[in-house]
């Protein structure tokens, strides 16, 4: 039969305690000194060392050679008090949960009187000491102020608070910590190659987040794992199972969700997690874990290297795409949201109702209007503009300045073959870039239009300016016939040459199709019949400044064209994507059977015009005619009228 680790383990000497070297060093100075107080208070958390510590400190004072703070081990003392010893009459441990009433303090009093059995000192190590109530407390007053010189008190506890104050001032205060993961892991790690079990090296960070800091209870952990050890060892899988440890592809798997504002791949896992027999509670703490350690490495991205976080390094880059992709204001509301909902979720009979809330509250910033979810926010347009590049207002103004051409006066000196291009004091640049008046009041020549050509001759020699050409047309895209000085039929679009291509910010077809759930959100935010048209497209392509949407039906398709859908569209991709993009509307593919014919932006229907392919599932054109044209139909035949107007306008 095997003895628990956390007792086969305890340590003898207060050199051997780990992770509490600010109370071991004091004390083993003390020893040396021969400064020893009669009263002791241990306290700190459960399974940090108090109560092995009291027996150390017992077995420093009566060893053979001590006060001594390294007992000898050898002597009949250091024997029976050594960590699986059998013990001693001399050293008194007492359990204040079950012995603390007013009786049970009479007597402690009265078998202090007697001298020791075989030691120097009699040591009363009285664990639990807050369970001592008031009037037992009362009754050792007296004694533990003034005891017998052979008398010495070691209390322990974990509420130092609720220890009489009485009895608090009289002793000296020791307090314990919990151990850090690295002391603790470093004992984890003794430990393990001192069983000479196979361990893999990713279970110890489970085991010493498990044991949160407490050495007892890493220690019991781990004689959990270890004796459910396979023949190859101990396995992560293994023991997340027996810790009931959240595996990381679900912890990885909602992280990628809240990233990408996935709600069904949230939902999803949610309800993987629950038929997994997942508790709602443990999961929601490991989430708020892993968002606690990207929020680390979203502030310091070397933690893994500099040891602030223990993690294996696939995960670590793992992690670190997720806390870029997350943002810093995304992981901090996110950690805020399920730090609440654990605290809702304190004795709540639904649970998984509370954690699906938190999911959804993540999900939807918009929802809420503090603060923290405006960053997100505002941290996701600012990701949006990241991909959709500069406004392309901004890139259009760049691309006039690039092609804007010289000046009057500079033309002139490079006919005249001078020298370098200088402006004259005539002609000058304005602080925008435009040509300005100077000193003697003389115009500056207009720059020409995009589209009209080269510049005039006579502007060329210095001539009296020309009348200004006709404005510009309303569309760049489809320019009026006077505009190009051509005959009255619509050109298809105006040379490259004259009018170069907004670009769209280096947006193509995939990061639209990414961001395309915002830009649905921002259209129906403006038109909701938009809106719904818009779920019967998909986004084909993006050349240029060109959006290709294609529509898997043609009556849709000739709505969404012949009302205002264009519009808001390209005003919701302005406003969501900083993209500004013409709209060219097709007809699926998969629904023709042929390549998918473009309808033309601004293109006004008729009654019976053909603009797209022929709709397989439209029903038949009516044989005659229906409705007021009809009884229009009716009239004339019948009764030899003649129609003026069918509007009421003479």
């Amino acid at each position: 039969m095997s003895l628990a680790l956390y007792r086969k383990y305890r340590p003898g000497s207060f050199a051997e305690v780990m992770g509490q070297a600010h109370v071991t060093e004091p004390l083993r100075r003390a020893l040396a000194n021969d400064r020893i107080s009669h009263a002791y208070l241990f306290s700190g958390p459960r399974g940090c060392g108090k109560t092995s510590s009291a027996r150390i400190m017992a077995r420093s004072l009566n060893c053979l050679q001590g006060p001594t703070p390294e007992p000898c081990g050898e002597c009949d003392s250091c024997v029976a008090l050594a960590p699986n010893g059998p013990g001693s009459l001399d050293v008194i441990e007492i359990d204040a949960a079950s012995h603390n009433g007013v009786d049970d303090a009479r007597d402690l009093r009265e078998r202090a009187f007697f001298a020791p059995v075989s030691s120097r000192f009699k040591v009363y190590i009285i664990d639990e000491a807050h369970m001592v109530t008031t009037a037992a407390f009362n009754a050792l007053l007296k004694l533990v102020e003034e005891p017998p010189e052979f008398v010495k008190f070691v209390f322990a506890t974990t509420e130092p608070e609720n220890v009489l104050p009485t009895i608090r001032s009289r002793t000296h205060h020791y307090p314990f910590r919990l151990m850090s993961p690295k002391a603790l892991t470093e004992l984890l790690s003794r430990v393990v190659a001192a069983e000479g079990i196979p361990v893999d090296e990713t279970v110890l960070p489970l085991v010493v987040r498990a044991a949160a800091g407490s050495a007892r209870d890493g220690l019991s952990i781990l004689d959990q794992v270890l004796a459910s050890a396979s023949p190859q060892g101990v396995t992560r899988e293994g023991a997340a199972a027996l810790l009931g440890v959240t595996p990381d592809t679900l912890l990885d798997g909602i992280v990628d969700g809240f990233a990408a504002h996935d709600a069904a791949a949230v939902f999803g896992l949610l309800d993987q997690v629950m038929e997994g027999g997942h508790d709602p509670r443990r999961f929601a703490t490991d989430v708020l874990e892993r968002l606690r350690d990207l929020v680390i490495l979203d502030a310091v991205p070397d933690a893994g290297a500099t040891g602030l976080l223990e993690c294996p390094s696939d995960q670590l880059e793992r992690m670190g795409r997720q806390a870029v992709a997350m943002g810093t204001a995304g992981l901090s509301r996110a950690a805020d949201l399920f730090h609440a909902g654990l605290v809702e979720m304190r004795g709540k009979t639904a649970p998984r109702l509370l954690l699906e809330l938190v999911c959804a509250r993540v999900l939807l910033p918009a929802a809420r209007a503090d603060d923290a979810a405006l960053l997100v926010r505002l941290e996701r347009l600012e990701r949006r503009l990241d991909i959709a590049g500069p406004p392309a207002a901004a890139q259009r103004g760049a691309a006039a300045a690039r092609d804007r051409p010289p000046t009057a006066a500079a033309d002139q000196e490079a006919a005249q073959g001078g020298g370098p291009t200088t402006p004259s004091p005539a002609v000058r640049e304005s602080p925008h870039g435009t040509p300005a008046a100077g000193a003697s009041g003389a115009a500056a020549a207009p720059a020409p239009r995009a589209g009209t050509g080269a510049i005039p001759a006579a502007v060329e020699r210095g001539s009296a300016p020309p009348e200004p050409p006709d404005p510009p047309p309303v569309s760049p895209a489809w320019p009026s016939p006077a505009a190009l000085g051509g005959p009255r039929t619509p050109a298809p679009a105006v040379a490259s040459r004259d009018v170069p291509p907004a670009p769209s910010g280096g947006l193509d077809a995939a990061a639209l199709r990414n961001a395309w759930t915002e830009v649905l959100a921002e259209v129906r935010s403006r038109k909701r019949t938009a809106h719904a048209q818009l779920a019967d497209a998909q986004v084909m392509q993006v050349s240029g400044r060109t959006l290709v949407l294609g529509f898997l039906h043609a009556p849709i398709l000739r709505q969404f064209q012949s009302s205002t859908g264009p519009d808001v569209l390209r005003e919701a991709l302005q406003a969501s994507l900083g993209a500004d993009l013409e709209v060219t509307c097709v007809l699926h593919s998969s629904h023709t059977g042929s390549p998918a014919a473009a309808v033309r932006p601004g293109t006004e229907f008729a009654p019976g015009d053909e603009v797209v392919p022929e709709d397989p599932d439209a029903p038949p054109p009516p044989e005659g005619p229906r409705g007021e044209d009809a009884a229009l139909e009716l009239l004339r035949s019948q009764l030899g009228g003649t129609v003026v107007s069918s509007t009421g306008d003479p």
